[in-house]
């Protein structure tokens, strides 16, 4: 853990994102979480604790900053209202988890249709004293809640991902996917409906492979 301790704290400060020592351990909790859970659910493939350190929460830490970014120039956070974000097809909870514990501020839930997986999730909200986070244990396409940003990794292509959870999008929300490579094809696969307004490269400490972050939002009919 002593190892894996020093690796997240370097990474964390490769990507400038300064956390608190209970929100470094909160991570490293998550991970061992996971790793006990693998024994028994097939949560990810990746076991090794080091290799998941980089691809699983690295990884995901590395939308924080331009979430944070995002959100800031959002309507919705003001007069109180605390954002909500939907994490889609979320398995392990990633990086629905890992949100929730870098951003206390966000409200945070994590779709899954499997069971097992809504279930870790709720888990971990509670041994992790994670108020603001909830495992939802169902199709996205039956979800009545809207939430300001709706996020996905790896979870499906851009038109499927934005075609099943539309309904769930808030008016002026955003959706936003973590991919591999700039998904040229799924981006030319889009519907008239959804418009692309940012896509930035994401570098991962420690992962020597293309990521990148896919912003979209719905297209207002009759609007600029």
């Amino acid at each position: 853990m002593q190892g894996l301790d020093a690796k997240l704290r370097a990474g964390l400060a490769a990507l400038g994102l300064p956390l608190s020592d209970a929100q470094v351990n909160r991570l490293l909790e998550y991970q061992a979480l996971i790793g006990k859970w693998n024994k028994v659910y097939n949560l990810t493939a990746v076991r090794d604790p080091a290799e998941m350190l980089t691809h699983h929460l690295l990884d995901s830490l590395a939308v924080i900053s331009p979430l944070r970014r995002q959100l800031a120039q959002m309507p919705q956070g003001a007069e109180g209202q605390s954002p909500r974000l939907l994490d889609v097809g979320s398995g392990a909870g990633l990086p629905g988890v890992v949100i929730a514990i870098c951003c206390p501020e966000i409200q945070v839930d994590c779709v899954d249709t499997v069971g097992k997986k809504a279930a870790f999730i709720q888990q971990a909200a509670v041994s992790l004293k994670l108020p603001n986070l909830r495992g939802v244990h169902a199709r996205v396409e039956n979800l009545t809640n809207q939430y300001h940003v709706v996020s996905s990794r790896a979870f499906a292509s851009l038109a499927d991902f934005t075609n099943w959870s539309a309904r769930a999008l808030a008016t002026q929300g955003v959706w936003m996917a973590m991919k591999g490579k700039h998904p040229d094809d799924e981006l030319a696969a889009l519907s008239s409906g959804v418009k692309v307004f940012h896509v930035e490269r994401l570098s991962v400490p420690g992962l020597d492979a293309e990521r990148c972050l896919i912003w979209m939002k719905a297209v207002v009919p009759g609007a600029d």
